[in-house]
C-alpha cells in the first residue's frame, strides 16, 4: 500500500542495566522519562506538538497502568496527548514504530513519539494457584468454623513464590522455555557450542569497542536514580570475555549437552528507547533534518517451537517485495536472543533445502557476513529488555548506517510465541 513518506528524525535510549537479583532503580516509566526528557529538549518544537505517544511494554507494573500515558504526562506533553501501550512480547518496541509508521503513512498523524520500556528486574513474584484459591476461599468463608477448617489445609509449600519472569518466558502452547526453543534450532541446524560461544564473545568485544570509540554517544543518554546514582553506559558488557571462559559455563536448559548457556544468551536487563517519526509536512513545518526513511515493515507467524527463525520468516518476504538481495542490505540488526538462534537464522538463509521447502525459493538466499551483522554488539552483551529491544535495534541501525556510510538496512527480531518482525530503512 502506498502512502505518505515517513521519516525517523531522532531517537535516544537509556543505558541497559543488568538485573542483579532485585528491583533496579527504575520502573518502566522512570526509564521512559529518563531518555525522553533530554531527547525532547533537543528538539526545535514543543513536546505538545506530537499527535500521539506509543510505547511497547511487556511487564507493566501495577502502579503504572498504561505506561505510555503516564510517561507522556511526566514528559510534559499535555493532558490532551493521546498515548497508548502495546504488547507483543519481544516485538513490542518495534511494533510501536510500525504502528506510528502506519498512522503517519495513512495520513492520520504527522508526528509520533514511539518507544519501548522494560524493567525486567521489577518482574513480580506471584502466588501459586493453590495459594490464590486458598485466599479466595478464606475471603468467602462465612463462619469461624469454615475459616478454621481452611487453616487445617494450609501448607507452607503453597506459598513458595513463582518468578513471574520465568513463567513469562515459557511458551504456553509448547511449554518450552525460550532457551529450549534455541536448543531446538541448534539441533536442527547443527550449531555447535563452540560456534555459539565464539559469536557471544564477538558480541561482547564489539560493544566494548563501540563504547570505547564513542559510537553510542548521543544514542545512549545518562539516567539519574532518585538516590543520585548516575548510569552512563550499558553495564552488562564483558570486555574480557573469551571462548575459554565461556566454555566453563554449564548449559542452562538442556543438561548436560545443551548449547545454550548464560554466556551465549541475552542478559536480563532494564532499559528504554524512543524514536521520533514524522511526515514530510512535519519535517517542513519544524525545519527538521530526517536521518532515515522508514521504507516498509513485515510480520510473520511460525511454529512457537522454532520462534527463533522469526527474522528469516519476516525479513525474506520484505526483501522479495522490494526486489532486494542480501548484497543490497548494507547492515543488519538481528536481535540476539541467543547466539544459537542468530546463527540458526544465518544457516537457514544459506540452506538450499530450507529455502526451497519453507521459503519457496529456487536457491538459497545466501550468507550474511559478520561485518554487516550487529556491528556494535547486540543483546548478548547489551541485554534484552523485551519491550524495548525492537525499538533499540531500529534506532541503532539508523545511527550505524550514518556512521558507516551505508544506505540500506534491516532490523529484525524473533518474538516469543512464534512471531517475527522486520523493518527496512534507508539512510538520508
Amino acid at each position: 500500500m502506498s502512502g505518505r513518506d515517513v521519516y525517523i528524525v531522532d531517537g535516544a535510549r537509556t543505558p541497559f542495566l543488568k538485573a542483579r537479583g532485585g528491583p533496579g532503580p527504575f520502573t518502566p516509566v522512570d526509564l521512559a522519562v529518563q531518555c525522553g526528557r533530554p531527547l525532547l529538549l533537543r528538539q526545535p518544537f514543543s513536546p505538545t506538538e506530537f499527535d500521539q505517544v506509543i510505547l511497547g511494554c511487556v511487564n507493566v507494573v501495577a502502579d503504572e497502568m498504561n505506561p505510555a500515558r503516564v510517561a507522556a504526562l511526566r514528559l510534559g506533553m499535555g493532558s490532551e496527548m493521546v498515548a497508548f501501550t502495546i504488547q507483543i512480547n519481544c516485538g513490542s518496541g518495534m511494533q510501536s514504530i510500525d504502528t506510528a509508521y502506519r498512522y503517519i503513512r495513512d495520513g492520520g498523524s504527522d508526528m509520533i513519539l514511539a518507544g519501548g520500556a522494560e524493567a525486567l528486574s521489577h518482574a513480580p513474584l506471584v502466588y501459586r494457584r493453590e495459594a490464590v484459591e486458598w485466599f479466595g476461599a478464606l475471603a468467602g468463608a462465612k463462619s469461624l468454623s469454615q475459616r478454621l477448617k481452611l487453616f487445617t489445609k494450609l501448607r507452607p509449600s503453597m506459598f513458595k513464590p513463582v518468578i513471574g519472569l520465568e513463567r513469562g518466558l515459557t511458551d504456553p502452547i509448547t511449554s518450552l522455555n525460550m532457551g529450549q526453543t534455541a536448543e531446538v534450532l541448534a539441533h536442527l541446524f547443527n550449531i555447535s557450542r563452540e560456534q555459539a560461544d565464539e559469536y557471544a564473545v564477538q558480541s561482547q568485544l564489539r560493544l566494548a569497542r563501540a563504547q570505547e570509540e564513542g559510537y553510542l554517544d548521543g544514542e545512549v543518554l545518562p539516567a539519574f536514580s532518585p538516590t543520585g546514582d548516575v548510569f552512563e553506559t550499558d553495564d552488562g558488557v564483558r570486555p574480557d570475555s573469551t571462548t575459554e571462559k565461556l566454555a566453563k559455563l554449564k548449559p542452562v536448559f538442556e543438561k548436560p549437552h545443551g548449547k545454550v548457556t548464560p554466556g551465549n544468551s541475552s542478559q536480563i536487563t532494564d532499559g528504554a528507547s524512543w524514536v521520533i517519526l514524522a511526515s514530510e509536512e512535519a519535517v517542513r513545518k519544524h525545519n527538521l533534518t530526517p536521518r532515515a526513511k522508514l521504507m516498509d515493515s513485515n510480520w510473520a507467524g511460525l511454529d512457537p517451537k522454532i520462534m527463533g527463525l522469526g527474522p528469516v520468516m519476516s525479513s525474506t518476504p520484505l526483501m522479495q517485495k522490494h526486489n532486494l538481495k542480501l548484497a543490497d542490505i548494507d547492515l543488519w540488526e538481528i536481535n540476539e536472543a541467543f547466539a544459537a538462534q542468530v546463527l540458526s537464522c544465518l544457516a537457514a538463509w544459506d540452506d538450499a533445502d530450507f529455502c526451497k521447502q519453507v521459503l519457496g525459493l529456487d536457491a538459497p538466499v545466501g550468507r550474511i557476513t559478520h561485518d554487516r551483522l550487529n556491528i556494535d554488539g547486540g543483546a548478548i552483551s547489551l541485554g534484552h529488555p523485551v519491550g524495548t529491544s525492537g525499538n533499540r535495534i531500529v534506532l541503532h541501525l539508523v545511527n550505524a548506517l550514518h556512521r558507516t556510510g551505508g544506505k540500506r538496512g534491516i532490523a529484525t527480531e524473533c518474538i516469543g510465541g512464534g512471531l517475527g518482525g522486520a523493518m527496512l530503512v534507508e539512510r538520508i
